[in-house]
């Protein structure tokens, strides 16, 4: 009986060392479990330190809500002057996303900031997103493409 079960366990391990061999080809690590939200207090985490920032994928839809709740949070166009004097969000501030850096661009002061980078389709916004999360900014959300914002836009210098 005893080896049945020792045949059995030692099954089991096998069969999860071979998931785990399998999700890591595909690219896919399993993580650590995470605490509950209640386990910590808000803005904590488990550890007591203050949460590390990540990048945000957002909608055009979601970009709308979140300026409309907070006239504060900064609408940043990541694309060429050029294409911002073009054509352009209305308050937008042009940051093209060749011009960041190893360092806080001098247009965006507040680390803490709600910061809703944009591009054209979405390619160079995220690439600036994920770089200004890099550079220590704890509230970015990338929105994607001017191609895809259904508000209205203002052309012109």
């Amino acid at each position: 009986m005893k080896a049945k079960h020792l045949m059995a366990l030692l099954g089991a391990a096998l069969m999860a060392a071979a998931l785990t061999a399998c999700a890591r080809e595909s690219g896919e690590v399993p993580s650590a479990p995470q605490a509950p939200a209640s386990a910590t207090n808000a803005g904590e985490s488990a550890d007591g330190a203050a949460p590390a920032a990540e990048y945000h994928k957002i909608t055009a839809e979601e970009a709308k809500e979140r300026l409309d709740a907070n006239p504060d949070a900064v609408i940043v166009d990541v694309r060429t002057p050029e294409e911002h004097a073009a054509e352009r969000i209305e308050g937008s501030i042009n940051v093209p996303n060749e011009s960041i850096g190893d360092e806080q661009p001098a247009l965006l002061p507040d680390l803490d900031a709600e910061i809703l980078v944009h591009c054209r389709t979405g390619v160079r916004s995220r690439q600036a997103a994920e770089k200004l999360v890099a550079l220590g900014y704890t509230n970015v959300y990338d929105f994607g493409g001017i191609v895809d914002w259904p508000y209205g836009t203002v052309t012109g210098e």
